[in-house]
């Protein structure tokens, strides 16, 4: 029998609908008004006057409930991938940091092994979100200096079967030649990240075919009225999609509405979550360097921000409490805008006849109540 849920205000990509049903197998069948439907036709699911949204898309997340991409440990990856369903994900990149080259190889074939197995019930991996190790030792964040690496896009390309997305530095040694190889060979998307570049030399990095920006702000030169720097040169190109942790640690909530009027479809919320997501405060791990948490701050021993423990469905409510962005909007910065910036929309990111059947319900606080993910319930709350 298909599915239908009714009795929900449906967040399209541009407004809300209500008293509709959306009838569903694995993909999207049909949205029609409730009156137009004869209910006892289908497995129904009441929504309950909820929220009914598209399913999230972390695109740049490392770790959740103790566990790390990078560990290179499928049965952690399938953990990662459970735990952050219950916060409205249904696809996501596992994302790998600056540790050793074999350590980012185990991740690769871990995440390989995981994505092409039918055995585990979470978020589904779209692909590797690779963070380092080609960046800028200036701006390396809590990244280990010791595994930087000249960029080497050879070693994207063989692994373009699962890395989705990568990050360089623009203007180190050989950048602009990886860059240039990485997007005349294969469709990974190239972001601009852990960078010291000048605006100029961001620019060049766009020229070459970097056309995303990993965590805007965050190990980046900044933007000044002389020095526009990175974050210049991505808020000014419109072909420029940039990723915001929108924790309210890590940028300023005061900029959110700022930053979404400028990038509009360009901007795509992420976690950068680490092992010590979902977890309680304490010390942990990021590539084998000590953190603490403590509440939604992640510091190394140095001070140096390391990652976060944000959820998703936190960061679209942050930017709807903190900007005038309407409700839908905010979820199209953690749906749709990701799923274009992957150059996926034709089959996910918003609720559309065709589509597949990834959706979330869930309350005025965007606390997820359930997930749907290929037309299936993954989670299912207490509450609905």
């Amino acid at each position: 029998m298909k599915k239908c849920i009714a009795n929900g205000k449906i967040l399209l990509k541009d407004k809300i609908i209500e008293n509709y049903v959306i009838i569903f197998s694995e993909k999207i069948e049909k949205i029609l008004p409730v009156d137009k439907v004869n209910l006892s036709e289908y497995e129904v699911i009441d929504a309950k006057e909820n929220f009914v949204s598209p399913g999230f898309i972390d695109m740049h997340i490392h770790g959740y409930l103790g566990k790390d991409v990078s560990d290179g440990d499928a049965d952690g990856i399938k953990i990662m991938a459970e735990g952050i369903a219950k916060n409205g994900v249904t696809s996501w990149c596992p994302t790998t940091m600056t540790v050793s080259k074999k350590e980012i190889e185990n991740a690769f074939d871990a995440v390989r092994k995981v994505k092409n197995s039918s055995e585990y019930y979470g978020a589904k991996i779209l692909g590797v979100n690779s963070e380092g190790p080609f960046i800028n030792s200036k701006k390396k964040g809590a990244q280990a200096e010791e595994h930087i690496l000249k960029p080497d896009a050879d070693f994207i390309i063989e692994n373009s079967d699962v890395v989705k997305l990568f990050t360089v530095a623009p203007e180190v040694d050989g950048a602009l030649e990886c860059i240039e190889k990485v997007n005349k060979n294969t469709n990974v998307l190239i972001s601009m990240g852990h960078t010291d570049a000048t605006f100029e030399e961001a620019q060049k990095g766009i020229n070459s075919g970097a056309k995303h920006t990993t965590h805007l702000f965050n190990a980046m030169t900044a933007l000044t009225h002389r020095s526009p720097g990175v974050v210049g040169a991505a808020l000014s190109d419109e072909n420029v999609s940039v990723e915001l942790i929108a924790d309210t640690f890590h940028v300023n909530k005061g900029i959110f509405g700022l930053i979404a009027k400028i990038k509009e479809d360009k901007l795509c919320l992420i976690t950068d979550c680490i092992r010590a997501g979902g977890m309680p405060d304490g010390d942990y791990t990021l590539g084998g360097q000590p953190v603490h948490k403590e509440g939604i701050k992640c510091l190394m021993p140095d001070g140096t921000i390391a990652g976060s423990v944000l959820k998703l469905n936190e960061a679209v409510l942050n930017i709807y409490e903190n900007t005038e962005v309407k409700i839908y909007e905010a979820v199209n910065l953690a749906s749709l805008n990701p799923a274009i910036a992957l150059k996926i929309d034709d089959r996910v990111g918003s609720i559309a006849e065709g589509k597949t059947a990834d959706l979330v319900v869930f309350d005025e606080k965007i606390s997820v109540l359930m997930t749907i993910i290929d037309g299936q319930i993954r989670y299912k709350g207490e509450k609905i």
